[in-house]
């Protein structure tokens, strides 16, 4: 006999935390899920909308704290449709922007599950959107880069190029990136990055909790430390920091 008919997986994007910056098509996912994977990141109050009996597992990946692989996100995601169940993995922000999600898309494709895709709002620019900071204004920026700040510059780890970015002069967005602030920062100036250019932290964006740290570039590090910033934060570079539309 054959085995039951695999489910899908649906990566749904929650956006930055508030549960009203989920999209309609990712609640209507949430609604309709068998089995939900969730991680703390995502706009948790949401997960009241699903369905009666539905399974929430929670995969967080705290730092510092409890962990969930990768692998082990994988195979549950796989584990769970091909038993029959449309799975929803619930996540932060965007499934695509520093969220592995692709990784999560490529392990349910190589075991032949369904799999498919609903955007989310990402924190990259919501986080400094909500602070009151534009990522681009005229005659001030003309784009931006997001960028993981997980490894700092002159890390072997890190593929970001540094140097184009201190050279750029748009604006740059750092996320994951409250332990190594101190070396970004000085390796963004060693690299040629103006000293005083403005510089914020956002600090649980989207949330009740939000924090906004302003200052530069040169002295954002100790004025994080000094408000004790814990993740999640973004940080903010650039000149359009300093309109402060408060």
């Amino acid at each position: 006999m054959s085995g039951p008919t695999p489910g899908e997986v649906v990566l749904v994007g929650g956006g930055p935390g508030d549960p009203d910056l989920i999209t309609v098509g990712g609640l209507r996912a949430l609604r309709e899920a068998d089995v939900v994977l969730y991680d703390h990141l995502a706009p948790l109050a949401c997960l009241e909308e699903t369905k009666p009996g539905a399974l929430l597992v929670d995969v967080a990946k705290i730092p510092r704290g409890r962990q969930t692989s990768q692998a082990e996100i994988n195979a549950l995601l796989v584990r769970h449709a091909a038993a029959g169940s449309m799975v929803v993995r619930l996540k932060g922000g965007d499934p695509f922007v520093l969220g592995r999600g692709s990784e999560e898309w490529l392990a349910c494709a190589e075991a032949g599950i369904p799999v498919r895709v609903v955007p989310g709002v990402t924190s990259a620019v919501a986080g400094p959107e909500l602070a009151g900071i534009p990522l681009t204004h005229r005659g001030l920026s003309q784009g931006f880069a997001v960028v993981s700040g997980h490894v700092g510059p002159g890390d072997p780890a890190s593929t970001v190029n540094w140097d184009a970015l201190a050279a750029g002069g748009g604006t740059i967005v750092v996320l994951m990136g409250v332990k190594q602030l101190p070396a970004i920062c000085a390796g963004l100036v060693e690299r040629g990055l103006d000293p005083s250019t403005p510089a914020a932290v956002v600090a649980q964006a989207a949330s009740p909790r939000q924090r906004v740290i302003r200052g530069t570039v040169s002295d954002l590090p100790s004025l994080a430390a000094s408000a004790g910033v814990e993740p999640p934060a973004l940080t903010v570079i650039g000149a359009v920091v300093g309109l402060d539309l408060r």
